[in-house]
């Protein structure tokens, strides 16, 4: 099992969902915000799982999804913000159950609706499988699969 791929998912999604909190402000985006303290190694170095935040975060910037200005050590981006297309990606409408709920104003079944509120709601209820799945459709171009 590919335990790596699940923790780039949450990464990549944590890390987008504070610079959609933040959008367009820059910010600093600390790695630690993300997965919390982890220990350094015997030599100073930080730990594989705290490298392998901070690759996600590159490979996301790398990929354009966001952009930043330069590192803070090997702890944060520095100056980050999400670009057009991160922005857009994380903003579109999926379908969802409770979003299209009548009685519910607009607005409400607008925001209930995005990519990044259903990230964060998977997030917050530590579902690794619907993580990965709307990870997943952060990173498709085209067609929207239908979330349940």
């Amino acid at each position: 099992m590919d335990l790596q791929i699940d923790d780039f998912y949450k990464d990549a999604a944590a890390g987008m969902l504070l610079l959609y909190q933040a959008f367009p402000r820059k910010v600093a985006l600390y790695v630690e915000d993300l997965i919390g303290r982890e220990e350094h190694d015997e030599f100073g170095l930080p730990s594989k799982r705290h490298q392998a935040c901070l690759g996600a975060l590159l490979w996301l910037a790398e990929e354009g999804y966001l952009r930043y200005d330069g590192c803070i050590r090997h702890e944060a981006l520095d100056q980050a913000v999400l670009s057009e297309k991160g922005f857009l990606r994380l903003s579109r409408a999926l379908p969802r159950g409770s979003a299209d709920d009548p009685q519910l104003p607009a607005s409400v079944r607008r925001q209930q609706a995005t990519l990044a509120q259903q990230l964060r709601d998977a997030l917050a209820d530590g579902h690794g499988e619907r993580i990965s799945r709307l990870a997943r459709l952060l990173f498709e171009c085209g067609g929207v699969e239908k979330e349940t």
